[in-house]
């Protein structure tokens, strides 16, 4: 290379590397978001028709706030998951039933968040409806919240069953009075699930996935939950009816990128 070509490259180098030091932090965010770790995709690439309600991405959840890492309310996880729930959709569809999720891959900063939240001393606020029995420092230590999640390394879901044909849930009111998440359905936060005897993330008795001071009906409901995730490869947490591990996933690696934009 002569020394003008030398040069040249030298210069273009240099231009290259102002604007990069130039470009606004928001578009060098969403530059580095446009791809997901190997292994990883979204839940709406493999299956458009699992209806998502992330509510860790908005207030209507336990902490009562966003948690971090939820960039986007969109659902990710291993390809090998969201494949398995692929699946489990084809099987719901022969029942008139299909999924709704709520949660999925969760980055390891929001799992931190959860920990300091329950130990920080603050009021609860309306989120008390979460846990109406309990104290939120207690969470833990009873089983209803871990320390160490499998949601991070991306094999976890939390989901329910809503009708095959569903309109769309009623919008969150943050100045509505709901009532508590084991109380009448037509009085909680709005949803458009079957009654499954709580509302989502209930830390509750009630919310043992056999726990029988339920009507017959709503443990008929998870029971069906229950029996067609098993066929597909899924082990439920008996304290939580929503919440399932896929049994084939990798627990060995947990991650903590935050949850992207979908981007077609």
């Amino acid at each position: 290379m002569c020394r003008t070509q030398l040069r040249k490259a030298i210069y273009l180098l240099n231009a290259i590397f102002a604007a990069a030091l130039t470009m606004p932090p928001a578009l060098m965010t969403a530059t580095a978001q446009e791809s997901l770790p190997a292994g990883f995709v979204y839940l709406r690439d493999v299956d458009p028709t699992i209806v998502q309600d992330i509510r860790y991405a908005n207030i209507d959840n336990f902490v009562g706030r966003p948690l971090p890492g939820y960039d986007a309310p969109e659902c990710i996880l291993r390809s090998d998951v969201a494949a398995a729930l692929k699946d489990v959709q084809v099987d719901l569809a022969r029942r008139g039933f299909a999924l709704k999720v709520y949660d999925c891959y969760r980055p390891l900063r929001a799992v931190r968040a959860i920990v300091k939240w329950s130990g920080d001393g603050l009021p609860v606020g309306p989120s008390k409806r979460f846990f109406p029995r309990l104290e939120k420092n207690s969470l833990f230590a009873l089983g209803y919240l871990a320390t160490t999640s499998r949601h991070p390394t991306g094999i976890a879901v939390d989901l329910t069953l809503i009708e095959k044909v569903s309109e769309p849930a009623p919008k969150f009111d943050s100045s509505a009075n709901y009532a508590p998440c084991t109380g009448p359905v037509a009085q909680r936060s709005p949803d458009n699930s079957l009654d499954m005897g709580t509302g989502y993330d209930c830390l509750d008795v009630n919310s043992h996935t056999f726990n029988s001071l339920i009507t017959g009906e709503q443990q008929q409901r998870r029971k069906v939950l229950v029996e067609i995730m098993k066929k597909n490869g899924f082990k439920n947490y008996f304290r939580e009816w929503w919440h399932f591990e896929y049994l084939k996933g990798s627990t060995a690696l947990q991650y903590d990128f935050p949850i992207p934009p979908h981007r077609k």
